[in-house]
């Protein structure tokens, strides 16, 4: 049976707890383990935070809309932005060995999630969907 959750959220750092505070327990209910649902969050948590820094250049005005839908074999949250389009062949992680902050999240997305996808095919904005297979961990540790 396919479950759907959706939010929108402002484009203020502050509200992203409502984000993480959603999620959590879907990705507990969807089956995955406490450990697995945390880095399920704080993947989703980096992407939001990504979308109000790069798509609207750190303007809190904005809004983001996040739906999750658990489905019979996997887990999915897309996040819808109308920033700035992101030039998706463009992403890429940051080298492991340069160390310094910042610049991993894309890194830590594509360990947590299986599928990391960026649609920038409507209008303004973009679409990212991250898809997690249920039964698969990601990210060791």
């Amino acid at each position: 049976m396919m479950e759907v959750v959706a939010l929108t959220v402002p484009s203020h750092p502050k509200f992203l707890y409502i984000v993480r505070n959603v999620v959590y327990p879907l990705a507990l209910n969807s089956g995955f383990s406490k450990k697995e649902a945390r880095k399920i969050v704080l993947a989703v948590d980096e992407a939001c935070s990504n979308i109000i820094k790069y798509a609207y250049a750190g303007d809190t005005t904005k809004t983001i809309s996040v739906t999750v839908t658990n489905e019979t074999d996997h887990l999915s949250v897309r996040l819808i932005d109308l920033g700035r389009k992101v030039e998706a062949a463009k992403i890429a992680p940051r080298d492991l060995d340069d160390v310094r902050p910042g610049g991993l999240g894309t890194h830590f997305m594509g360990e947590v999630f299986d599928t990391v996808d960026y649609d920038t095919g409507q209008e303004q904005g973009t679409v990212l969907t991250l898809l997690k297979k249920k039964g698969t961990t990601g990210l060791s540790a």
